[in-house]
């Protein structure tokens, strides 16, 4: 199918048309929800850069992917901790036991954004069903990094990849989140913060709304799908969906 082109204000960037409204919200939690960027000064502290911090995420996102397609898997965390080594030794610094348990913690205890639990809300008000999906696994010991950040009672349901042991994007977990809801991946939009997160779930079916964060922009590259929503933040997602309804 080829979707009639419609401009965006991303540059150059063309949005998909939305094919009919979402009824069920799956946001991504990482970035999207909560924030990396929390963690930057622990990273300044190791290296002695703060730049180090999307390094290190840039590493996260690849061999997670690598991970499941090479048909193995690890947990986010220890993915997380094992890769900290990595860009130290890349750096030609000693990145002590200490210093991974310390990234471990962050990653459970980031900070949402502040426009989140505005948008949640207004998103809620308008008659979505909202989930979550994401790489971290869960925490038996103790809070999920969203309900950490306080969000926990805007969401109906939580999903962890690790029922799935495949990382995003592979079509296995949305295709997962979809059969557990019971709903058709049509009435499922992906919300996120990343344009491999976008393009995996409207792979599936899903359709998509790409929260441009610092760092984040579209993909306009013919041949791969466009979001159907780009969006600063959740409160304007909030607006515009609950606009559209109307």
């Amino acid at each position: 199918m080829t979707p009639q082109q419609q401009q965006t204000s991303a540059g150059s960037a063309e949005l998909w048309p939305l094919a009919a409204k979402p009824s069920v919200l799956v946001f991504d939690v990482n970035e999207t929800l909560i924030d990396f960027e929390s963690m930057t000064p622990l990273f300044e502290g190791v290296f002695g850069d703060p730049h180090v911090m999307r390094e290190w995420l840039g590493h996260l996102i690849m061999y997670s992917m690598t991970a499941t397609l090479s048909g193995l898997y690890v947990d986010y965390f220890t993915l997380g901790q094992g890769l900290l080594k990595m860009v130290g030794d890349i750096h030609g610094l000693t990145v002590s036991d200490q210093d991974a348990n310390l990234i471990k913690q962050a990653m459970l205890t980031m900070p949402a954004h502040p426009d989140v639990t505005k948008g949640l809300e207004i998103l809620r008000d308008s008659g979505f069903r909202l989930i979550t999906l994401t790489n971290s696994p869960p925490n038996p010991s103790g809070q999920s990094p969203l309900e950490h950040a306080g969000l926990g009672e805007y969401i109906e349901q939580q999903f962890s990849i690790e029922a799935c042991r495949a990382y995003k994007p592979s079509p296995s977990v949305y295709h997962y989140v979809s059969q557990e809801l019971g709903v058709a991946p049509s009435a499922c939009m992906m919300v996120a913060a990343h344009v491999w997160d976008t393009v995996g779930a409207q792979s599936a079916g899903f359709s998509s709304a790409l929260i441009t964060r610092p760092g984040n922009a579209p993909l306009p590259v013919p041949g791969l799908p466009q979001p159907n929503i780009v969006v600063p933040d959740l409160e304007a997602l909030g607006r515009h969906l609950a606009e559209s309804g109307r």
